[in-house]
Order: structure tokens, then C-alpha cells, then sequence
């Protein structure tokens, strides 16, 4: 990094006045600061300002570079959030030689303005207060799905060759800083982002060539996300280098589950993870998923050497905080890195038995990290027939030969996240002795170990659970379960657990066969 002590004392000048009530009429001034910007929040306004800095991944060392990533930043994010962004202003030298804020003089700094929304509302505030609960994930993990939809295509190339550079900028600024970082954890990351990247690249070179590299938002975490009217917006998109911003959609994604692993919200994490996948119904994901522990690794090794630079500039009494938090990135970074067994759960049983709620619970425990996908047939149906989730089908769209074709597509998706090395669970009726063989064949075919649950409930438990339904992508109602009641499952070699009581009981049951097995 390098600030030069006349550009230094030059911004000096600008933050005092950025940073005095007077400018704005005797508002009340807040001060917040990253180590590439400063920005100002005052009334209703946002004031962003450049550093005059240069790092290895950025340059706003001189006033044109500032006023141009000033202006990047602006088309960029009103891409994202057109309401909050409004225009760049100068701040100038008037002819006394006093500094103004949008005077007439000449421009010596230039900031983006933004509408000020209130700063608790960011992610990870809201996070912090444990507020991030299963709508506002849903709700996310839509928003990004729509973001991604609307990010344009790049040539794949530039990026990938980037991706070298990451490792090798990550794995220097880890050597510089030997306190931080023990040597020997340095060589292991660098040895295994490598290698990961080895493996992966023709899977991304694949998918760059179907349109899923992509100028995503760059620098999606929780800090850049705030809930404007009940919804997630995601705001201060990466500006200064497009090929930065540029990147696979689930290496966009990765960011945001990286942070909620992190920060120990491993279930927040999965819940967004199954959500983009079921918003975005992308059947080349099941394939490209084998690359999210790498992405996810990659973001928390960026992070680990951002958050030592920013230590390099902190006061005294911040170092250690951010040490520590840069060691915490580290140490994740490596652990996203570490090997696991593909695994394919399925979660079997009547209408009204729990499977689904089981496997919501059981998947963040499932490596890799964020946890399982999710496969559910009530969705998939609802996919098939290119319907909401929570819109109605009618009975024809359960007709066997419909429900046969469920069954296959759920199979083959399974097998591929499996393949892909990731763990899967497969949520379905699977009354059929065929279907369930049939998904056993495939676990096996794919290398991947196989745990299948078989729930089971007295009818009227089922009634009840199923009559309290609300907005949710199964059909079955109280009439369709009594109907269940008649099946011929036949003889099942599945685990059959028994899910009368609670649903931390029947948690409980499925943890001891799945890992007792593992």
C-alpha cells in the first residue's frame, strides 16, 4: 500500500470539512471508515471519498482516479439500488482558499452522493441482533437470484487468469505479515487454492462458455446489503476493476455465504443456498456447486488479507480486534479447503411426517460447508410445470407417468451434486420400492455414501401437521393423506425413524444414523 504524506494532508483538509456539522447546515456528523474510503453521513445524505491509496488490487492514488472511480461507482450501483444513488459531487478550492462542498471552485476531491438509509438496516446489523430469520433469508436469496439474472455475460478468460493472480496477491500479503499468518498454514493454502483451481478450471471454462461468468456485484458480503421497506438491497457493488467484479455467479454468491459461515450463522447460510438454487432453477449448478468450497475459501482469503491491511492503518486500540478477525478468515479459509465424502440423505415417509422440516434442520450439518442441497418433489414438480412453489396443481399434474418423471429428475440431480462432491438431500414421498432403489443405485454409482430415512407417524399427527400448512410447495392436504394411508410401500431397508413427537426429536434420531454411520 502507498499513501503519499501530500495527498495525505490534502484529504486531511477534505475529511475536516466533510466532517464538520457546518457544512450541512449544523447536522449532526458520523464518521465511518474502510481502508479504501471515508464516508460522511449526515441528515439524509451519504458522502463516499476515495483514499488516496494504492494497493495491489486498486489505484485512487491520484484525482482523476478518484473522480473516475467515483463516477464507475455510480453506473455501477444504480444497477442494484437506482434509489440510492444520486450523483458524484466536487469538494473545492474557492478563491479565498477555503474548501467547499459542491462549490464553484476547482475540484481538489470528488465524492459519490447517496441517499442515507439508516445503518442499523445493513445485514450485518441486523444479523447481529439475530434478526436475520428464515423470511429476510428467503427474500435474499430471491434478490440475488434476480441480480444475477439481470448481470450481463463477459468472456470468461480474463477472469479465470485473474483468479491465479488472487492466490498468488493473497499467499504475498500473508508472507509480509508472519505474525498474523505462521508460514508453514501460508504454503498449505497457497499448495491447496492451487490445486483446487487446477481441478475446477474446466468446469469454469464450461461454464463461462454457457453464460455463468458474468459483471455481478463484486463484493456481495452483509455490510453491502440493507433492508430498505422490508426488502434486501445490495448496494456499494465493486467499481474500481470490472474484472474484479467480474466471476462466476456462485463465486458472487460465495461472498455472501462465506460472511454468514463466518459469522456463525451456518443455518442462515444454507437456508440463502437453497434458496438461490431453487429460485434460479439452474441444472448446470448441480454441476458447478463442486466449485463453492473453492469460492468460498477464496473470499475469506481475500478478506484475511484486507483485514490485515486495514490493521496496518488502524489506531492502537483496534489492531487486535482486527488480527484477530484476520486470522479468523485464515484459519476458515483453509478449513473450506479441507476434503469431505460426497453424501446423498433422503428423507422419505407420508405427507405429514416431517421430512421436510428434517431436512431443513439436518442440512447445514452436512459437508461441505454451507451444508446440503436440498431436493424436494413438491418443487421440483412445481418447476416441471413452471409454476410458483406455493401455486396450486391440479390432479393431473400427479398422474404416475408425471410422478415417475419427478422421480428420475430428482435422481439424476442427486447423482450430479454428488459427482460434484457435495451432500445432497433428496426430500420425497418415496413410497415406490422402485424409487427408493433407484436413488440408492445412483448414491452408489456416484461414489457417494447413502443414509435413507424412512419416516413414519400415526394418521392423526399427520392430519394435524398437514391441515396447519401454510404457504408452502407441497398439495397434499387432509384428504391426500388419508388416501397415503392405502399405499403399498412394501418392504422398506431404509432406516425408519419414527416421528411422532417433536421436531428436535426426530433431529435427534436422524443425526445418530446419519453421523454413527459417517
Amino acid at each position: 500500500m502507498a499513501e503519499t504524506p501530500k495527498s495525505a494532508d490534502a484529504q486531511a483538509a477534505v475529511f475536516r470539512l466533510l466532517g464538520d456539522p457546518a457544512t450541512y447546515g449544523g447536522a449532526e456528523v458520523r464518521r465511518c471508515e474502510t481502508h479504501a474510503a471515508v464516508v460522511f453521513l449526515a441528515g439524509d445524505r451519504a458522502l463516499k471519498v476515495k483514499r488516496a491509496v494504492r494497493y495491489p488490487f486498486l489505484d485512487y492514488s491520484t484525482l482523476d482516479k478518484r473522480k473516475a472511480a467515483c463516477r464507475a461507482e455510480l453506473e455501477v450501483n444504480r444497477k442494484f439500488a437506482p434509489q440510492l444513488y444520486r450523483r458524484i459531487v466536487p469538494i473545492t478550492r474557492q478563491a479565498d482558499g477555503s474548501l467547499a462542498l459542491d462549490g464553484r471552485g476547482e475540484p481538489v476531491e470528488w465524492a459519490v452522493e447517496m441517499k442515507r438509509f439508516d445503518e442499523n438496516n445493513t445485514l450485518d446489523h441486523v444479523a447481529e441482533r439475530g434478526a436475520l430469520d428464515d423470511a429476510l433469508t428467503g427474500k435474499l436469496a430471491v434478490a440475488v437470484a434476480a441480480m444475477h439474472a439481470r448481470a450481463e455475460p463477459v468472456e470468461a478468460a480474463p477472469w479465470l487468469a485473474a483468479v491465479e493472480g488472487y492466490i498468488a496477491d493473497s499467499t504475498a500479503a500473508f508472507r509480509q505479515h508472519g505474525d498474523l499468518f505462521p508460514a508453514h498454514l501460508v504454503e498449505e493454502l497457497d499448495r491447496k487454492s492451487k490445486a483446487a483451481f487446477a481441478r475446477l478450471r474446466p468446469l469454469l471454462q464450461a461454464r463461462g462458455a454457457a453464460g455463468l461468468i458474468r459483471r455481478g456485484h463484486g463484493d456481495l458480503h452483509l455490510a453491502n446489503i440493507a433492508v430498505l421497506d422490508g426488502e434486501p438491497i445490495a448496494f456499494d457493488a465493486l467499481e474500481f476493476d470490472p474484472v474484479i467484479a467480474e466471476g462466476d455467479l456462485l463465486y458472487d454468491l460465495a461472498f455472501l455465504l462465506m460472511d454468514l459461515v463466518e459469522r456463525g450463522l451456518p443455518h442462515a447460510a444454507n437456508a440463502v443456498l437453497n434458496g438461490y438454487f431453487a429460485a434460479t432453477r439452474r441444472t448446470e449448478d448441480c454441476d458447478g456447486i463442486a466449485a463453492l468450497p473453492f469460492f468460498m475459501s477464496l473470499r475469506a482469503a481475500i478478506r484475511a488479507e484486507v483485514t490485515a491491511m486495514r490493521r496496518d492503518l488502524a489506531a492502537d486500540k483496534d489492531r487486535a480486534a482486527l488480527a484477530r478477525s484476520a486470522r479468523r478468515y485464515f484459519d476458515l479459509a483453509l478449513t473450506l479447503l479441507a476434503p469431505t465424502r460426497p453424501m446423498i440423505v433422503c428423507t422419505g415417509g407420508l405427507s405429514g411426517t416431517g421430512k421436510s422440516v428434517l431436512a431443513r434442520a439436518l442440512a447445514p450439518e452436512l459437508a461441505p460447508s454451507p451444508g446440503a442441497l436440498i431436493l424436494r418433489s413438491d418443487v421440483e414438480r412445481k418447476a416441471h410445470y413452471g409454476v410458483a412453489e406455493h401455486e396450486r396443481l391440479p390432479a393431473e399434474a400427479y398422474r404416475p407417468e408425471i410422478s415417475e418423471a419427478i422421480y428420475r429428475a430428482l435422481t439424476d440431480k442427486a447423482a450430479r451434486v454428488a459427482r460434484a462432491g457435495h451432500a445432497v438431500i433428496v426430500d420425497a414421498v418415496f413410497a415406490q420400492p422402485q424409487e427408493r432403489t433407484a436413488i440408492e443405485t445412483a448414491a452408489a454409482a456416484a461414489q457417494a455414501d447413502f443414509r435413507g430415512l424412512f419416516l413414519i407417524a400415526d394418521l392423526p399427527t399427520r392430519l394435524h401437521r398437514v391441515g396447519g400448512r401454510s404457504l408452502d410447495a407441497s398439495d397434499a392436504d387432509v384428504a391426500v393423506a388419508r388416501r397415503q394411508e392405502e399405499f403399498a410401500i412394501g418392504t422398506v431397508n431404509w432406516t425408519v425413524l419414527d416421528a411422532s413427537d417433536s421436531p428436535d426429536d426426530t433431529l435427534a434420531k436422524a443425526r445418530a444414523v446419519i453421523f454413527a454411520q459417517a
